[in-house]
């Protein structure tokens, strides 16, 4: 066969074929012009050597005429005549995921969250219609200039893959990896849930529902989130990276401290005993305060209030930036005169645990819970640590895992938080 390229500038029906792009076995795929209204189309020809394959072609392009999804390009007409067989398709503004990523044009994390909260919107119908999809690639996803998400329209006959959603979300979470802007706010969740999305760290695969949930978080998390950068993160992730969190970890706001998932303890010079491990809440419906019933996403709630030492960690953090980069992590509505974290009476706090003193008539240790911690400084930790603060829904539904009666809690004396009853 000639090469296609020479046909550039010719007629195919109403269509003036300007740019070829691409060739399979028996098709070729052109940017075209509808020569009578002026509109970009692209273009896909099936080979005059495979007009035999003319009933396959035309129910793959059926299938997507039947997908009616605005994140997901449209069929605009077929044609079938004894000697031609094309379809003119939506041209998509933008360019695709995989020439950024060729061009090496990094996005911020929050836009990579927003892309991928869109391409599972778009993924989630099809797989619940058990819609046929040929593999989901980067360069199947355009972005535009404004920000706007579309997918190119993949839908073929037949019966669906059943392992298709599992594989396309595993392509993703391998491809979009390096787009992630490293050093900007919300790189190590970002990162985090693209790992899960290879399988990292899980014995199971996560759900297009899922990846959906935890780009969403991330984005509202960042969608205010203070202009300065983050630190660097590493993109390698520990292999314990456990089950789906709320964005790595769920936070939780409490009368003498907040809770965060534990990383570590410390008491001292005696032998470390391990803090609570985290309370996994497995997707569904779950009881709330008011007596109702809310539909929750999959999460992992800390176990424990967040401790001195872990406090310490973040203020130690704070401490190794520059002046102009201590407000990285601040909440946008934070008060001016608030121009720091440390708790009230934080120095003679840190140095009991450090000296084995006692605080305000009480014994304390790394172990311990903080207080004396506002929401500001809840939140600011939480940003540090890549995590949230949970809702009051996440927060009762991770109550019930362990204590089927609420109202049977009652405070526990303080102490380490490995001290705490179960």
């Amino acid at each position: 066969m000639d090469d296609p390229r020479s046909r550039a500038g010719t007629l195919l029906g109403d269509y003036r074929l300007d740019q070829f792009l691409s060739e399979s076995a028996t098709t070729l795929t052109w940017l075209a012009q509808q020569a009578s209204i002026g509109r970009p189309v692209v273009l896909v020809e099936l080979k005059p050597a495979a007009l035999e394959r003319r009933e396959d072609f035309l129910a793959n392009i059926r299938a997507q005429a039947a997908v009616d999804h605005p994140l997901i390009g449209s069929v605009y007409e077929a044609v079938s005549t004894p000697d031609q067989c094309f379809a003119a398709l939506e041209r998509l503004p933008g360019v695709t995921l995989a020439e950024r990523a060729k061009a090496r044009e990094a996005l911020k994390p929050v836009q990579v969250a927003h892309v991928l909260r869109r391409i599972a919107e778009a993924a989630i119908p099809l797989e619940a219609a058990g819609t046929a999809t040929a593999p989901l690639g980067s360069a199947d996803v355009f972005l535009d200039a404004h920000g706007v998400v579309r997918l190119a329209n993949l839908a073929r006959a037949g019966a669906r893959d059943p392992q298709r959603s599992a594989a396309d979300i595993l392509t993703l979470g391998q491809s979009l990896t390096p787009l992630v802007a490293d050093g900007r706010a919300g790189a190590s969740r970002m990162l985090t849930v693209l790992a899960w999305m290879r399988g990292e760290g899980l014995d199971r695969t996560l759900s297009w529902a899922e990846v959906r949930s935890y780009a969403e978080q991330i984005e509202q998390q960042l969608a205010e989130a203070p202009a300065a950068a983050a630190p660097h993160t590493a993109r390698a992730l520990p292999k314990s990276s456990s089950l789906p969190l709320v964005l790595g970890l769920a936070a939780v706001a409490a009368a003498v401290g907040i809770g965060v998932m534990a990383m570590k303890g410390n008491n001292g010079g005696e032998a470390e005993v391990p803090l609570p491990g985290p309370v996994a809440v497995a997707a569904g419906d779950h009881p709330a305060a008011d007596g109702g019933t809310r539909s929750l996403a999959a999460f992992t709630l800390a176990g424990h209030e967040v401790t001195i030492g872990e406090y310490g960690e973040f203020l130690e953090a704070l401490d190794r930036l520059s002046a102009a980069q201590r407000t990285t992590y601040d909440h946008v509505s934070q008060p001016a005169d608030k121009t720091g974290h440390a708790a009230e009476g934080w120095p003679e706090m840190r140095a009991a645990t450090k000296s084995g003193g006692q605080w305000q008539g009480r014994a304390v240790s790394e172990d311990c819970p903080v207080v004396n911690v506002d929401w500001w400084d809840a939140v600011a930790y939480c940003e540090w640590k890549g995590c949230r603060l949970p809702t009051e829904d996440e927060w009762f539904a991770g109550l019930r895992q362990k204590l089927n009666d609420p109202s049977t809690l009652r405070p526990a004396g303080w102490g380490p938080v490995q001290e705490a009853p179960p």
